[in-house]
């Protein structure tokens, strides 16, 4: 399932990232590439001993904790801890790939699952020409360039890319996570179903026949969830 969550971050935090990315400093993105994604990968990232590291990770962790759309579209259970790219100048692209099933966690302690891969947009789509991020799957090709502060989030088995930045920068935030639900079929019928949930509360309330729907929502994911 590819959706798009805008605004999780708010304009005053979209802010504060810029004006600590601006400080840091920017390194080759090969770091964080497997096999055959370091061949067509070509931008810049954060390393990961940078000492602004730590804040931005943290801002954009607590909008993701505080997005109920992000929790009932993921269900995450474990998130690698993001990552920020830069794509400009000679560092310009990242060809067609696929994510690494596998994660290493950075300190150490282990792996994470990808299940959903996540792209946190940090600049403004007038300020850089190009750096579509397009996204194949069973519906056909999607492209992708959204606000700062809007994310999207995409199954990590998918072939994607990030198209050349021909004008200005691109500023960008990705991540990996491990859902409570492997399946990725299973993930779209519970989203499905907890957004007619939604609908149908706002419009007839708590009724009886709600508390059994919901009571349906959530065997289902006691039955395909895993913790």
């Amino acid at each position: 399932m590819l959706l798009t969550i805008d605004d999780l971050l708010a304009n005053d935090e979209v802010a504060l990232v810029r004006a600590l990315l601006d400080r840091a400093e920017w390194s080759s993105g090969a770091a964080t590439a497997g096999t055959q994604a370091v061949t067509v990968k070509n931008n810049q990232q954060i390393a990961e001993d940078a000492p602004l590291l730590p804040e931005l990770r943290r801002i954009v962790l607590a909008a993701l904790n505080r997005s109920p759309m992000f929790f009932t579209a993921v269900l995450p259970h474990r998130i690698v801890p993001p990552c920020f790219n830069r794509y400009a100048d000679d560092a310009d692209r990242y060809g067609a790939h696929i994510d690494n099933s596998m994660r290493a966690l950075p300190d150490g302690s282990g792996y994470v699952r990808a299940d959903i891969s996540a792209t946190l947009f940090l600049s403004d789509p007038a300020d850089y020409d190009g750096g579509e991020l397009v996204i194949e799957d069973t519906y056909g090709r999607h492209e992708v360039k959204l606000p700062a502060g809007s994310l999207v989030v995409y199954p990590s088995s998918s072939v994607h890319q990030v198209q050349p930045v021909t004008r200005g920068e691109r500023i960008g935030c990705f991540m990996f996570i491990q859902s409570l639900v492997r399946d990725a079929e299973q993930r779209r019928l519970l989203f499905d179903l907890d957004m007619e949930l939604l609908a149908l509360r706002q419009q007839l309330g708590e009724t009886p026949s709600m508390v059994r729907l919901t009571g349906v929502y959530h065997n289902l994911l006691r039955r395909w969830g895993d913790t």
